[in-house]
């Protein structure tokens, strides 16, 4: 059994901040159950551009409002707590925050903490056994 709690995790090689967003990983690759699990804030009046060609991502908003647009139809969709969505495509999405966001996200093969996004917004895929 794993218990973490989301303020030990501040500061660690699991708090993961960029200009736009902070990261903070309870469950990587390293715990053995395949899929990562993230507590992601992304900053009020921000837009940030991802795409994750490597990794499926479910996303769940319980803070904030703003709009994602899929970049590959032009789509755009309201983001309020209660909103989910599923990046089953591999989608390049964008996330405009009118408030601070908060997301809870699970990926898909799980990330090991030390993936970086590229000039793209990709995560590579980086495999790390379980550590038990």
């Amino acid at each position: 059994m794993l218990v973490v709690n989301l303020n030990d995790l501040n500061d660690t090689d699991r708090d993961v901040k960029s200009e736009t967003w902070r990261s903070r990983r309870m469950v990587l690759a390293k715990e053995g159950v395949g899929f990562s699990f993230h507590d992601t804030v992304i900053y009020a009046g921000t837009t940030s551009t991802f795409h994750y060609a490597n990794h499926i991502e479910a996303v769940y908003c319980v803070q904030g409002e703003g709009t994602l647009t899929n970049e590959v139809t032009g789509e755009v969709h309201d983001l309020r707590d209660g909103t989910m969505y599923l990046l089953d495509g591999n989608e390049k999405h964008t996330v405009r925050a009118t408030t601070e966001l908060r997301m809870a996200c699970v990926f898909n093969p799980p990330v090991t903490g030390r993936e970086v996004h590229d000039e793209n917004g990709v995560y590579p895929l980086v495999v790390e056994e379980p550590a038990h």
